[in-house]
């Protein structure tokens, strides 16, 4: 399997299902009963772990399975100083295969100049990168994540009275931790992005329209550009993938429809390495925005999923790779999971040994069509 490049033929998104011993250790520590300390140590031990099955299972990438957080997007935004969580302008109704399910969703609020007043993630990378025998990856959410859930009425006008300016800012302190990111030798960069998949349903986008006071369209050219902003002066040799999320919270999603409505932009004027995309099942249409997808760019198909527990049949996905290669050359199409397994500390509805077997899938299938 030609697994030289990031990313790679058999990859995953990153997130994975928090062991007992860790879930335990953080209510513990939310009770008093357990020093900071300690609760680093469970969450090394439980990394360590993680990590060694990621390789065991044959994978040439792992992640520290976002254990030392919360919420895949909460914990990072939330450390920039002036940066506060609210209910959110915008909504979601989350599904799942047997109906609504009904959550709290999260918004965000800036209530001032935006800085960063130390790095965030590093100290989780630098860790990662220690153990891992096989290339180290980091998530982090994307800075359109900032904007989406508030808007503008979500920024402080005294301290942003231009929203330019707002967005200069905002790129700029990403760039600060992806800089000292590439220093502590980070070559894989995912940034999870929820809301060009968002835009490509029609609910959301008419609720953009109502409550945002923004055309869809613009909207994602404006956050292609901050992306492209906060990502412009990566490390050399560091690779960056976006990865888009119909949500992701306990097996459930809170938005559906194909990519047609963001391909161009998406595949055209963001200057990141590849997609992770959602392909799991009919909410996020067919192959055929993939004809979109530009010479040097990678699409990394979730064709197997992460919400249900059932394990994918391996010629089905054989079948469904061909298909992709339609709209698509095989050489720019890999394969994972539509998405992590545990977007929260919950964790979907499906096992550990679920998680550990459909990863092992996404290798076994890589091996047979990219040999």
């Amino acid at each position: 399997m030609r697994d030289a490049a990031i990313p790679f033929r058999a990859d995953h998104v990153g997130s994975l299902l928090r062991p007992p011993g860790l879930h335990e250790a953080r209510a513990a520590f939310a009770r008093g009963d357990l020093r900071s300390e300690a609760l680093h140590e469970a969450e090394n031990d439980a990394i360590r772990a993680a990590v060694q099955m990621q390789e065991k299972v044959g994978l040439a990438v792992v992640t520290d399975g976002e254990f030392r957080r919360g919420f895949w997007h909460l914990d990072f935004l939330t450390a920039f100083a002036n940066v506060r969580q609210v209910a959110p302008r915008v909504r979601a109704q989350f599904h799942t295969h047997s109906g609504p399910l009904e959550t709290a969703a999260h918004g965000l609020e800036v209530t001032g100049k935006i800085s960063r007043p130390r790095p965030i993630f590093v100290e989780h990378f630098k860790f990662l990168k220690s153990i891992a025998a096989t290339t180290p990856k980091l998530a982090i959410p994307s800075p359109s994540i900032m904007h989406f859930r508030g808007g503008r009425a979500a920024i402080d006008a005294v301290a942003y009275p231009q929203i330019e300016e707002f967005f200069d800012d905002l790129a700029r302190v990403y760039a600060e931790e992806i800089a000292d990111l590439g220093r502590e030798g980070c070559t894989y960069l995912q940034i999870d992005d929820t809301n060009f998949a968002y835009l490509c349903d029609p609910a959301v986008r008419a609720q953009v329209r109502d409550r945002l006071g923004a055309d869809p369209d613009e909207l994602a050219r404006t956050y292609a550009r901050l992306i492209n902003a906060a990502i412009a002066h990566r490390p050399q040799g560091m690779r960056v993938m976006l990865h888009l999320c119909r949500g992701n919270f306990r097996s459930a999603w809170a938005a559906e429809g194909g990519y047609q409505p963001v391909a161009e932009v998406l595949f055209n004027e963001i200057a990141v390495d590849g997609y992770f995309l959602e392909y799991d099942d009919e909410r996020s249409g067919g192959f055929e925005p993939l004809h979109s997808l530009p010479k040097g760019k990678t699409a990394v198909l979730g064709l197997v999923t992460s919400k249900r527990g059932v394990l994918e049949n391996k010629d089905a996905l054989m079948r469904r790779l061909e298909e992709a290669a339609r709209f698509a050359p095989l050489e720019q199409l890999a394969l994972s999971p539509q998405c992590g397994f545990a977007s929260t500390c919950e964790g979907n509805k499906v096992t550990a040994e679920d998680q550990w077997r459909k990863l092992a899938l996404v290798v076994d299938v890589a091996r047979k069509v990219w040999n």
